[in-house]
């Protein structure tokens, strides 16, 4: 994409959502509830229209890469209001893609709440004779780390997964409040360690999951309350404290840890 945007703290990205939650139960009437309903507030509230295409025949980019699958997910025209998401996370044709669907969407919120004041009317997006104006933004898979996608990542984030709801959610399945540590692939006694990692048990095989895999299988039932994919919920509740990786060997062995 190439557009440079300015440095915006976690914090002030995670407030804008909550407010934008505030906003959307106050006009609505009623409580912010999980799963947190993108859609209505995407097309009740902020007035913005959701379709699905083929994104990379819309724009003239190729597919590549393993079973071809989308690098472009999303793109959204400001001043349309208007987002298109790529067909194969279309929900009801893919039931299995609705937490990247939603998250996909959600995305294209935290570009309209946080970027849609640095574009500039186009002329050529506003012009009567041009039927195929330009997206102010396409949302690449391959360009996740660039600062526009990764502030917009978070945003969708937060606005999925608020703060207050997760805590209460982590809460009621576990009252002890404790954080919870993935479990070495050696196992350690120790009172913090609490994931334990799946190990193959099929003879002559060695095969275990990794700290990501063990991560998304415990964050699994967190996901299905939300409506999100089980990587969305794990870095949220790892972001949020609740969830960490091995601890240090050093760490777990230190004279009263």
């Amino acid at each position: 994409m190439g557009l440079k945007v300015a440095y915006v703290p976690d914090e002030a990205i995670e407030k804008d959502a909550q407010a934008l939650l505030g906003a959307y139960a106050r006009a609505r009437g009623m409580p912010i509830e999980a799963p947190i309903p993108i859609e209505d507030i995407i097309e009740k509230h902020l007035k913005i229209g959701i379709e699905f295409d083929d994104t990379h025949r819309l724009f003239g980019v190729p597919r590549s890469g393993i079973g071809l699958e989308p690098d472009i997910l999303g793109a959204i025209f400001f001043d349309q209001k208007r987002i298109v998401i790529d067909e194969s996370l279309d929900p009801d044709a893919n039931p299995a893609k609705e937490g990247r669907y939603r998250y996909t969407a959600a995305h294209e919120v935290g570009h309209w709440q946080l970027h849609r004041t640095l574009f500039g009317k186009d002329p050529a997006q506003t012009s009567l004779l041009d039927t195929n104006p330009a997206p102010s933004v396409v949302c690449r898979s391959s360009q996740a780390k660039e600062r526009i996608e990764f502030q917009a990542d978070l945003y969708a984030s937060c606005l999925l997964l608020p703060r207050n709801l997760v805590f209460a959610s982590w809460d009621e399945a576990f009252p002890d409040r404790k954080q919870r540590v993935l479990q070495p692939a050696t196992p350690i006694d120790h009172p913090f360690i609490e994931i334990t990692r799946f190990e193959c048990r099929i003879p002559g095989v060695e095969s275990k999951e990794t700290d990501d895999q063990a991560l998304d299988s415990f964050a699994k039932p967190f996901a299905e309350k939300f409506l999100v994919s089980p990587i969305a919920m794990r870095i949220r509740l790892e972001r949020l404290g609740l969830l960490h990786r091995t601890v240090p060997l050093q760490r777990l062995l230190a004279p009263g840890a």
